[in-house]
């Protein structure tokens, strides 16, 4: 996953968003219980006004007086943050809890109307915060009416320290949450990303030869895009069908040019003139080649690109191995051929020429083994590397098929062989090492030109028979390994072990 894809895209803004979430979440909560644990406070102060204003006597000197000791033993302690003040303002007295010790809270002087609450933030003795909550009434001792002004604090850190208490009891509570979220998340992304990779195997399946189209049944917002696939694969299977209608157009007219040129050719040696006749055979000779074999690697890559998408340039260097593009999936048993009927029929073909049929052909092959190159495609490839092996062997040739992650096919012939420093050149066109023996030297370069367009690819190395080596590196169409086939001479049908 790259910072390109979508999913990472989607999971971080998934991400940054529970995370901010979160976060306001995390603030939210801690200020609603600091301004819930203010408010048990407030109340809680505003009881112990009414319990010290419940219990004021008058003095026999005419003073008021608080007498009550109150429950909570940090109005007795020194600066321990909870502390009560009570003043008359008609005799001024000044009556304070021990708590304050010399201190004395400094209350605004501001008018207050009889039995309202205000609420204050003041500062305290040793540098403390006060929430201080005070009071104002009017007490009858005797026949005289006295204002008292009575206010109770508390140290706004003891608020701070349950805030700071709550925070750290709710972070895990929300790490946990955040986890749940990117796991839904994660859940959602995957989910909603689906249909793109039930496209992209779509594609892949097309690409392998196993459907021809993408189906229709997707989510609103991804059939348009499946629906533009389809019609480029079908704008390319016309433009594949108008070039294989041109391909046999050129075919038949160029080929009925050569063959009026060979008529000219028979009728100058005919009339006298065989060293022009025989320059115009050369010429028609080189023009069907050329055009034999440019036809053949038309036709190879306009039913490979309609099997599998391959085309030029997809794979590695033509010919010299397995292509170095992406593997090509499996292909469908219809559109592709099996080894071992091709390898049978291309065999029992050679047996019927002269030099075949003096041969052992050793077949050893799977009972099945498909690959997905088409069946024309397969018996071209097939034929031309068994008859170049029938062409040089004394007496053998042997197929050995290997089933794995790709599908090795191994032709060897017990003939003269090839020196090791003309390997590398073996299947460039027109090249013969042996002028002696039949042929234009196309056999070996169209197998290269099929081996390309099919991301196949095709080695030659000394064989342990002696002669030449073939190895043709296909593409497999499963992967599980067939009962074999081992003859030494091939049957009319392979035999199953």
């Amino acid at each position: 996953m790259t910072r390109r894809s979508l999913r990472f895209r989607l999971l971080l803004a998934a991400a940054l968003s529970i995370g901010l979430a979160l976060l306001v979440a995390g603030v939210g909560l801690t200020a609603l219980f600091e301004r819930h644990v203010q408010r048990r406070v407030e109340v809680a102060l505003d009881n112990t006004l009414g319990l010290i204003l419940g219990h004021v006597e008058t003095a026999p000197d005419g003073r008021i007086r608080f007498d009550l000791p109150l429950a909570d033993p940090r109005f007795q302690t020194p600066l321990s943050g909870l502390y009560w003040q009570l003043e008359d303002q008609v005799r001024p007295t000044l009556l304070r809890s021990r708590s304050l010790w010399d201190a004395v809270l400094d209350l605004p002087a501001d008018v207050l109307p009889d039995g309202t609450l205000h609420l204050h933030l003041l500062a305290g003795p040793a540098g403390q915060s006060l929430l201080v909550l005070e009071r104002a009434v009017i007490y009858r001792a005797g026949s005289e009416d006295r204002r008292l002004r009575v206010a109770v604090g508390l140290d706004r850190r003891e608020i701070a320290e349950a805030r700071a208490a709550f925070a750290v009891d709710v972070l895990p509570y929300l790490v946990l949450l955040g986890a749940v979220l990117m796991l839904a998340a994660w859940v959602q992304v995957r989910v909603g990303l689906a249909p793109l990779d039930a496209v992209r195997l779509g594609v892949r399946a097309i690409r392998a030869g196993q459907v021809r189209r993408l189906p229709t049944d997707y989510p609103d917002e991804v059939r348009p895009l499946a629906e533009e696939v389809n019609t480029l694969l079908e704008a390319q299977d016309q433009a594949i069908e108008r070039a294989r209608a041109w391909t046999a157009d050129l075919a038949h007219g160029l080929k009925t040019l050569l063959v009026v040129l060979a008529a000219d050719a028979q009728r100058l040696r005919a009339a006298g003139h065989p060293e022009l006749a025989e320059d115009l055979d050369t010429l028609a000779q080189t023009m069907r080649r050329r055009v034999d074999r440019e036809l053949i690697r038309a036709r190879v890559r306009a039913r490979a690109g309609a099997l599998t998408g391959i085309g030029p340039g997809n794979g590695g260097e033509p010919g010299t191995g397995p292509a170095s593009g992406p593997t090509r999936g499996p292909a469908g048993a219809e559109a592709g051929a099996d080894l071992a009927v091709t390898l049978a029929r291309v065999i029992r073909a050679l047996e019927r020429t002269p030099k075949g049929s003096h041969l052992d052909w050793d077949l050893d092959c799977p009972a099945a083994a498909p690959v997905p190159v088409l069946l024309e495609d397969l018996t071209e490839l097939l034929g031309n590397c068994l008859e170049n092996a029938s062409n040089w062997a004394a007496g053998r040739v042997g197929i050995r098929v290997t089933l794995g992650e790709r599908v090795l096919v191994q032709i060897e012939d017990d003939g003269p062989g090839v020196p090791d420093e003309w390997l590398a050149d073996l299947g460039q066109r027109g090249l013969r090492l042996d002028e002696r023996t039949p042929g234009f030297g196309l056999g070996l370069a169209i197998a290269h030109d099929i081996c390309d367009a099919y991301g196949a690819g095709i080695r030659f190395a000394r064989a342990a028979l002696g002669g030449l080596a073939v190895t043709l590196d296909l593409p497999p169409v499963r992967p599980p390994v067939r009962p074999r086939v081992r003859t030494s001479r091939l049957p009319r049908r392979p035999r199953l072990d």
